[in-house]
């Protein structure tokens, strides 16, 4: 929707080839026990209302939330939550894996009563295209033909084959199972793979979150990161999420405790620098009417535009302060 009948919106003119064709929130947040699901979805619409947009998902957790023998009676409790969550909040569910003998209960107990409501099911311990395919049709067999996939890719095979499975058209977020995937190399990686140093710094760990950034750019879907369990070290979940967002790729990161969520906001949001900047060139393309232009000695134009864009959007995504320029361009379309 242009904001001038005579400037097209940005994302008309810059968000085709070559550029990232989802925008998600940068923060997934993982509760699977009831009382503490219950809190997550309080916080959301709290921090909603502090930050004037819905600046993280909430996934219920039925993989690892469920007790063994109890998986139904979870994924009703989910279903009821997900049903329950504050207007215009991103809720998604976490079901089994597609081998799981729970998997076909998830699908048609979440998706086939609250698909409608859900923004993502997420699909834990894919291995190839197949395991996507299997899901699409569960969910297509429930009446969710429209509800997004997100998948986890934990094992050395599942990075051999990211990029295919990034492609799939119903995948809209790829993300790490970092303890998964240290574990499935039978002792070769140290458990210190999985810390939160560690992580970013043993060979196989990084060349696997290298692989799956790629992949999920490669198809303009989200690199989302794994999980830092020391949460209650803060600094130690900044400098992370930090990483992440600037030398890894990702563009969204796993939060498995209300304290972790902030400080992958502050991380993965651009500075008042960035902000700044991203609008003076936006605003100058727009008045050029996106032909290129040259800003404090350099050259812009729609490659560079793109980059600047994105800032920009995920500023708004992070509830950051605006400047008066860019405001307009967030505005709710008018009816």
């Amino acid at each position: 929707m242009s904001t001038d009948n005579a400037v097209p919106h940005p994302r008309e003119v810059l968000l085709g080839a070559q550029a990232g064709a989802v925008a998600l929130p940068v923060c997934d947040h993982y509760s699977g026990v009831e009382a503490r699901m219950r809190k997550s979805l309080a916080l959301q619409a709290e921090m909603a209302q502090e930050f004037g947009a819905c600046v993280f998902d909430v996934t219920l957790d039925c993989e690892d939330g469920a007790p063994v023998g109890g998986e139904a009676e979870h994924a009703a409790l989910v279903t009821e939550l997900a049903l329950s969550a504050a207007p215009g909040m991103r809720v998604g569910a976490r079901v089994h894996p597609v081998d799981h003998a729970a998997f076909p209960a998830d699908v048609m107990t979440i998706a086939g009563r609250a698909g409608h409501r859900l923004s993502h099911l997420m699909v834990p311990k894919v291995e190839s295209i197949d395991d996507v395919r299997e899901a699409a049709l569960a969910l297509d067999a429930v009446g969710a033909e429209a509800l997004p996939l997100h998948v986890l890719i934990e094992s050395p095979l599942a990075v051999h084959h990211a990029f295919e499975i990034a492609a799939h058209p119903r995948v809209q977020s790829l993300s790490f199972g970092l303890m998964d995937f240290v574990s499935s190399h039978g002792g070769a990686i140290p458990a210190d793979g999985m810390a939160a140093a560690g992580q970013f710094t043993h060979p196989l760990v990084v060349r696997a979150k290298l692989e799956i950034a790629s992949a999920a750019h490669a198809h303009g879907k989200v690199p989302s990161h794994c999980v830092v369990t020391e949460f209650k070290d803060i600094d130690a979940m900044r400098a992370s999420a930090r990483r992440a967002a600037t030398e890894f790729g990702y563009t969204r990161m796993w939060s498995i405790h209300p304290n972790q969520i902030r400080p992958i906001l502050e991380a993965f949001s651009p500075d008042e620098r960035q902000i700044q900047i991203a609008t003076k060139i936006i605003a100058a393309a727009a008045l050029a009417a996106w032909a290129p232009v040259s800003i404090d000695g350099t050259l812009h134009d729609r490659a560079s535009y793109r980059h600047f864009w994105q800032v920009l959007e995920r500023a708004h995504a992070t509830g950051r302060s605006l400047p008066s320029e860019a405001q307009p361009w967030f505005a709710p379309a008018s009816s």
